[in-house]
């Protein structure tokens, strides 16, 4: 009867290191983005979940606690229970008791590891990584429970662990990592697109990570390439290279060729015919703002949003005029192709 008492312990030994397995993939493994929203909601177990990732090295310590007594009882109860059952068949072999006790050993052995391995790791485990968010909500209350009515002990194995790490220069987190780089974030779309899982056919998010990497410089226009009108020109030589261009921003330059404000189109298109032979009025003429070539995209768009400019002037580190940069460049790195409304196709 005390053989069938340990294939029971057994049993029961092998769902304690399961769930310990489990709760331990599954803090780690649960996303915050999915918890949150439910312990906002009010959801007591996401609340207790989020602890839980929070504290990510408490509750690891816990189950590693949990593994190790659960793995030494099996193999301390259950494993001499299965070898004393397994020599009642064999002893009708023949075979001399110390051979009938070295096959029941490896035996019981054998059947204990490939359960343990099997029932009590790998089942659990593979079951928190395929569903981490519904596992975390479910085994976190259990686990915090447990840590907390063995605090002294878990916080005690715990500091002693991230002590060792200081002593080898490693700070200790306690939190899983829940963001990512943006490296980490290209890979998920492409590996998310390849599988099917994610549709980018306009090539918006890719773009929209690339555009995190890229600077002043990557979409200037150099000067040698503007389309300007000179700081003399008339509402009629803006009417004029409208036609001839399409464009409806124009870059007024000085007499040395470097930029000095812009035009936009319904800058002079209210002018009276008694002046559209004038030079446009200086108060017509929009001031360009002037950003660094080595910033970054995003903190330009940033900039020239802040300050309602359509155009900036880029400059080097010495202060040398390199070109100028367009607000509508900046966006078609993120959105794709953008047609002005004034120019032809």
């Amino acid at each position: 009867m005390a053989d069938w008492v340990g294939i029971i312990w057994l049993v029961v030994l092998l769902a304690v290191n399961a769930f310990f397995v489990a709760a331990e993939f599954a803090v780690i493994s649960a996303r915050r983005s999915q918890i949150e929203p439910l312990a906002e909601a009010g959801k007591a177990s996401a609340k207790t979940a989020l602890w839980a990732m929070e504290h990510a090295t408490l509750m690891l310590a816990m189950c590693q606690l949990g593994i190790t007594v659960a793995s030494l009882l099996i193999l301390n109860v259950s494993e001499p229970a299965i070898h004393h059952l397994l020599e009642i068949p064999l002893g009708y072999t023949g075979l001399s008791e110390e051979a009938i006790s070295v096959i029941a050993f490896v035996i019981a052995l054998a059947v204990v590891s490939f359960l343990h391995v099997v029932l009590g790791e790998m089942v659990p485990k593979n079951l928190s990584f395929t569903v981490p968010d519904k596992a975390v909500l479910l085994l976190a209350p259990p686990l915090v429970a447990l840590t907390r009515i063995l605090k002294f002990v878990i916080v005690a194995l715990n500091s002693t662990a991230n002590g060792i790490l200081r002593l080898f220069g490693v700070e200790p987190k306690h939190e899983a990592a829940s963001a990512y780089t943006l490296d980490e974030v290209s890979t998920i779309v492409s590996q998310s697109t390849r599988e099917g899982v994610l549709s980018d056919r306009t090539g918006a998010l890719s773009a929209a990570v690339e555009f995190t990497s890229k600077k002043v410089r990557d979409v200037t226009v150099p000067l040698a390439s503007l389309v300007s009108l000179s700081d003399l020109a008339t509402p009629t030589d803006v009417e004029h290279a409208v036609a001839k261009y399409g464009f409806s921003r124009y870059v007024i330059v000085d007499e040395d060729g470097q930029p000095d404000g812009y035009l936009h189109l319904k800058d002079v298109i209210d002018l009276d015919d008694d002046v559209a032979e004038l030079p446009v009025p200086a108060k017509r003429i929009r001031q360009l703002v002037s950003i660094y070539e080595d910033t970054e995209l995003e903190d330009a768009l940033a900039s020239m949003r802040r300050t309602g400019a359509h155009m900036a002037r880029t400059f080097t580190e010495a202060g040398t005029t390199t070109g100028v940069l367009f607000l509508e460049d900046i966006i078609e790195e993120l959105v794709g192709e953008v047609q002005d409304a004034t120019r032809r196709l």
